[in-house]
């Protein structure tokens, strides 16, 4: 056989799965636009969805009303949600990269904790309770404060986390993790002692997690943050392709490992620490969705994993803020009672496939 005819083989077998590939972009597409839907038309008051299209398109609906709901509480949240599920899924994906750990995660290692007490510090110095929640009407200059508190707390749990990750093994960093975790809720502890009772209640449900108290002033600053490190994950695919294979083969290749690491740590302390900062600490969909995408597309490369992640985060957290928000009721659980319900059948599948997490995060 010649070689291009070989060459032409070898395109003919990669047809089906560049087609498979493309269909499940298509699925997670349609899954995406399906879930923004139903959030915008299902709640304690149920909306036909060709009325939310009428009113997206600026209609006028059959009631009036409908306008309110949907462009001023439920649209906002949407996108919130959209916005955050993606974030912590494209975190979640470069952490379980760059520390080659399958169960890294905001969460697990402590980034959300580090995250939380940036948040306390500024809601301490700020003197007033909220933020979406925690810190309503700061203005412009508290809301990017908010983020940048947020961020550079989650920078530093994971600036540790990654000094102490080359000494030790996977278990060792988990621990370290939940060590982490536990020092840096202490320290929250300790300042909401020193707290108002209406702060310390606004902190407490401030944890429970929500897309509902994100306003559209504080989504210029919110939106803007997300999108701008997303793109910075994207285009740092190739970086994380050759981290995978290890820091040597990535040096080999001709990548600079350490400033790849910074901006890699960068978007991934900004997309944690600004869903944080307006959302609270969202556990699990960090952990789980980047596992899902990678069964679904039966590959580990991150050009393809970062888009599909962002498809399946955004998707996943429109339909856990569904469950949670009990359509048809006034009654609405805490987000954080629900992602579990998502993420941890997920963590168990991965604990339980060693072999194929070896293959994935192979040194």
């Amino acid at each position: 056989m010649t070689a291009g005819s070989e060459g032409s083989a070898l395109a003919v077998r990669a047809w089906p799965r560049l087609g498979l590939s493309r269909l499940a972009f298509l699925a997670l597409a349609a899954l995406l636009l399906i879930a923004f839907l139903l959030s915008l038309a299902l709640g304690s008051v149920s909306i036909p969805i060709p009325d939310v299209i009428t009113v997206l398109a600026g209609g006028e609906p059959a009631r009036a009303s409908w306008t309110n709901i949907v462009l001023r509480f439920r649209l906002p949240k949407a996108i919130t949600a959209v916005l955050a599920g993606a974030a912590l899924a494209v975190s979640g994906l470069q952490m379980q990269t760059i520390f080659r750990n399958p169960l890294a995660g905001p969460f697990v290692l402590g980034i959300n904790s580090g995250a939380s007490l940036g948040v306390a510090l500024v809601v301490l110095a700020a003197g007033t309770a909220s933020a979406s929640v925690l810190l309503p009407g700061i203005g412009l200059a508290g809301n990017v404060a908010l983020i940048a508190a947020s961020s550079a707390g989650s920078a530093l749990v994971m600036a540790v986390v990654l000094v102490v990750a080359r000494r030790v093994n996977a278990i060792t960093l988990l621990i370290l993790g939940l060590m982490i975790g536990y020092a840096t809720s202490s320290a929250v502890s300790v300042l909401l002692y020193f707290s108002v009772a209406e702060r310390v209640q606004a902190y407490i449900a401030w944890t429970f997690g929500s897309f509902g108290g994100v306003t559209w002033s504080q989504m210029v600053i919110l939106a803007p943050a997300i999108l701008l490190a997303l793109a910075v994950a994207q285009l740092s695919a190739k970086a994380l392709n050759a981290l995978l294979l290890g820091e040597d083969y990535a040096r080999s290749m001709g990548l600079d490992v350490r400033r790849a690491r910074y901006v890699i740590i960068g978007s991934t302390a900004v997309l944690a620490g600004a869903v944080t900062a307006f959302c609270g600490p969202i556990a699990f969909l960090g952990v789980a969705v980047p596992h899902l995408c990678r069964s679904l597309l039966s590959t580990s490369d991150h050009r393809a994993l970062v888009p599909a992640c962002t498809l399946m985060g955004a998707s996943l957290a429109l339909m856990a803020d569904l469950v949670a928000h009990l359509p048809g009721t006034q009654a609405t659980l805490p987000l954080n009672a629900v992602t579990p319900l998502i993420g941890g059948p997920i963590v168990v599948w991965v604990i339980l496939n060693r072999q194929n997490l070896r293959n994935t995060f192979a040194a």
